[in-house]
């Protein structure tokens, strides 16, 4: 124990938690995620590290740690360890579904402050709709268009991920707003994210889907584009990829 810390406290819980992740760690498995998350440098995961652990190992350690306090939850996801940061997020979507008005407030304005952490498209994924999109789905919504004008990569996928929370509740409408504001984006996660959710927005709502692609197929990147068609039939596909 560092001189000062006392049992219990953030440092010495997130120490535990870090202890228990490193038990399961694989090298071997490391070194293919590391390839896998982009992280040489100038990729978009640079420089990131990794225990090599399995997401369900992952979920396990998570499910045991779920009344983790904020502050511990706060230190793991400063961790340099990738899956630490997994698992933090982990804790945090479990405690925002079941926490009250007041422990849900201080969870999404800790995952806002804490954005650079969650710098990896599968940390982004797992968290924005069960957070930020949870706690906007009865609030305004402008924290969703400043994500997505934001400089970090990340921010911007965590304004159109978050809209599955509302496109899962049946609207779509956020979802083509998002969209719409991230048509010329440059990164190819991006335009993936964008594609996936105008995907999942047509599955609720094919005429929306429809009037969005008449307007934009021919200005969206073609990954966007495949994307977001992908389960219309053969010939429409083929119809909106000629444009």
């Amino acid at each position: 124990m560092v001189p000062g810390d006392v049992a219990g406290s953030p440092r010495v819980e997130a120490g535990r938690v870090h202890r228990e992740m490193r038990a399961l760690a694989d090298p071997q498995r490391a070194a293919f995620v590391r390839r896998f998350f982009k992280t040489a440098p100038g990729e978009y995961g640079a420089g990131d590290r990794f225990l090599g652990l399995t997401v369900p190992q992952v979920r396990r350690v998570a499910l045991k740690y779920q009344a983790m306090p904020l502050p511990a939850v706060r230190a793991l996801l400063k961790s340099p360890w990738h899956e630490e940061r997994l698992l933090a997020l982990l804790i945090l979507v479990r405690q925002y579904e079941r926490g009250t008005s007041v422990q849900r407030d201080a969870i999404y304005r800790m995952y806002l402050a804490n954005t650079a952490r969650i710098n990896n498209w599968d940390l982004v994924d797992c968290s924005a709709s069960a957070i930020v999109g949870a706690h906007l789905s009865d609030r305004a919504r402008s924290e969703l268009r400043r994500l997505a004008r934001s400089p970090l990569l990340w921010e911007r996928r965590m304004a159109i991920i978050a809209t599955h929370f509302f496109i899962k509740d049946g609207e779509v409408g956020e979802t083509l707003r998002i969209a719409d504001a991230l048509l010329d984006d440059t990164h190819d996660l991006i335009h993936k994210a964008v594609g996936w959710m105008l995907r999942e927005a047509g599955k609720r709502d094919r005429a929306a889907l429809e009037t969005f692609l008449r307007r934009h197929a021919r200005r969206m990147p073609r990954t966007m584009l495949r994307y977001a068609i992908e389960r219309f039939p053969a010939p429409l596909r083929r119809r909106y990829l000629t444009v």
